[in-house]
Parts: C-alpha cells; sequence; structure tokens
C-alpha cells in the first residue's frame, strides 16, 4: 500500500515540474498555462474590454496570437484577469442592437472560468428562463387559427411538419427578450398543456393573445442541456 501512495505522490511530482517547465518556456505563471493545456475546446488568455447589456457581459480577451469576443451571463470580470471560454456556440456576423455593435464573430457561453476567486458565479443564467419546465396549466377558450394548427397538432406532425411554415394562435406564457439575438416566446393553447417554444424579433407581453407564423424545427440542441423537441423559428407575431 505505501509503496503504491509513494508512486502516485511522483507521478503527480513528475507532472507538475513538467507543467512548470511548459510554463516557464512560454513566459506564463505555471497555474495560468496549466489552464491553457487543459481546455480542450477552449480558448484563454487576458481579459482585456468589457461590457454590460441586458442580463449578458461582453468579453474581449487576447490570447496572446488572437484577440476573441464572447457574451456570457452577467458576471463580474476584472480587466486583466485570465479567463477560459468555450467554443461550442460560435456566431458570425452577430449584431446586439443594445450595445449598437457587430461583431464578426463571438462566443456565447454558459459561463466564464476564471482563475480569481468569485468571478465564476454568473449572475443568472441565460438559457434558463427559456429552457426550465413550465407549470403544466390549462388554457381555455383559445380557438385554432384560420388554416393553422393547434399545439397539439405541431407537436403530433412534428416529423412532417419540421422545415415548413406553420400559422399558431396561442396565448404567451413566458417571454424572454434579447437571447442569442432573439426573442423567446412560450405560447399554450387549449389543445395540450404543451407549451411551444417561438424565436422571433418582434416584441410581446406575457399575457397577449397571439398569432405566429414561423417555420418549425424539430430536435434542437443548443448545447449545455437544452434542447427543444420542437421550435417554432423566424416567426412573425401578431397581437389579437
Amino acid at each position: 500500500m505505501k509503496f503504491i501512495v509513494k508512486q502516485t505522490l511522483m507521478m503527480l511530482t513528475i507532472c507538475f515540474i513538467s507543467l512548470s517547465a511548459f510554463a516557464g518556456q512560454a513566459g506564463m505563471p505555471a497555474k495560468h498555462q496549466a489552464m491553457s493545456v487543459n481546455t480542450g475546446k477552449q480558448i484563454y488568455g487576458k481579459v482585456i474590454k468589457t461590457m454590460d447589456a441586458n442580463s449578458y457581459t461582453y468579453v474581449q480577451i487576447d490570447t496572446g496570437e488572437k484577440k476573441h469576443w464572447a457574451a456570457g451571463p452577467k458576471t463580474v470580470l476584472k480587466k486583466g484577469s485570465m479567463i477560459a471560454i468555450g467554443t461550442q456556440m460560435p456566431f458570425t456576423d452577430f449584431e446586439s442592437k443594445t450595445l449598437n455593435k457587430k461583431f464578426k464573430m463571438i462566443y456565447f457561453v454558459n459561463s466564464f472560468t476564471t482563475d480569481q476567486a468569485g468571478q465564476a458565479a454568473p449572475a443568472s443564467d441565460p438559457h434558463g428562463n427559456i429552457a426550465k419546465s413550465d407549470k403544466m396549466e390549462i388554457v381555455k377558450g383559445i380557438a385554432k387559427a384560420k388554416n393553422g394548427k393547434t399545439v397539439a397538432e405541431v407537436f403530433k406532425q412534428k416529423k412532417g411538419l419540421a422545415g415548413k411554415a406553420v400559422r399558431v394562435r396561442g396565448k404567451v406564457m413566458k417571454y424572454t427578450p434579447a437571447v442569442m439575438g432573439k426573442n423567446w416566446l412560450h405560447i399554450q393553447d387549449s389543445s395540450s398543456n404543451k407549451k411551444l417554444v417561438v424565436t422571433t424579433k418582434q416584441e410581446v407581453k406575457k399575457g397577449e393573445l397571439v398569432l405566429i407564423n414561423g417555420i418549425v424545427a424539430v430536435d434542437q440542441d443548443l448545447g449545455y442541456g437544452y434542447m427543444y423537441e420542437v421550435i417554432v423559428e423566424q416567426a412573425r407575431v401578431s397581437v389579437e
């Protein structure tokens, strides 16, 4: 047993010395370089600029070779600190209307990984208001749209409707603005206790009766565990 423990400690010591040597060659402290070596699908660099907009923090980081932009849940990030960002959700030619700024490339992240105590915890989750389960309440008195579908029909016929335009009337049960450049709403009608997720550029209010016209997409994976069985995208919304 003592021999196994001794061997384990020796291996850890060798790994630490190797990382320290690599860091020294790069001119970077060992703790920073260690994160860089193990990031995988991550970008690691120094914070050179931050901007807050609604529930997001936009940050520009410098890796020493290239500068990158990222956006995530509102977080206090100190200029000059070192952070890592994931690259699973890149967006090209993204425009923030709140900031009145266009980004040639920006990464949306669920959180920022930092080496500063107290900085890693986000103030909010940008997807949380969208993806969490709704109460299974029943909405009464909402008639099917002319030449349209009910929410229940959209879910039942999703495979045949994928990629096609659909028209649905429903009550806005949840509304989340300005997430990933879109406004998100959950609508429900009297056909089902399910909520249909809709994305649009238009603004609505929770509780409004709306008629939506958009394109059906199925089995959408937005990353970080946020998956949608059915979603209606690029919708035009009329308040009734």
